[in-house]
């Protein structure tokens, strides 16, 4: 079970405005006539989400002029601290509420031992330049995501 509509090709991006990992507030809109990928991972400096996020990073020279934005219910002191560790270099947001995490659709029901809870289902969207879904992977796997993003800027 999941909150939110799961979101499609040319669908409009939901919007945001969350702290990223200095505290400044982050919007969508501030990527206007460029792309975003936009990611959802559970949980900072976990294995999954360090192996997704260095994998980002170590792309960052291959994608032009495109933006990368992490999202997790993190506190920003906490994405702070995984930042500094990996060396990201691009925003991560704090999304403690879980409401963008929602309103991609990404906010959902998972079993980990036995023990079902709600959480993020790692999903990563990449936005147009008009603020449109252009492709949206939904349970992508960590080693996965750097590679759809650049074969989808490829095609």
């Amino acid at each position: 079970m999941t909150t939110g509509t799961k979101l499609t090709t040319g669908d409009k991006a939901p919007t945001f405005s969350l702290p990223d990992q200095e505290g400044a507030t982050r919007k969508l809109s501030e990527f206007k006539g460029r792309k975003v990928l936009v990611y959802f991972y559970p949980k900072a400096d976990t294995p999954g989400c360090t192996t997704q996020s260095c994998a980002l990073r170590d792309i960052l020279g291959q994608i032009g002029d495109t933006a990368v934005v992490g999202i997790s219910p993190d506190t920003s002191e906490r994405q702070k601290k995984f930042d500094g560790k990996y060396s990201l270099g691009f925003p991560l947001l704090a999304d403690t509420e879980h409401a963008v995490a929602e309103a991609y659709g990404v906010w959902g029901e998972k079993v980990n031992y036995g023990r079902t809870y709600m959480g993020i289902i790692r999903s990563a969207f990449l936005i147009d330049e008009k603020g449109k879904i252009a492709h949206a992977w939904y349970k992508i796997s960590p080693k996965d995501t750097p590679t759809k993003l650049l074969k989808a800027l490829e095609g």
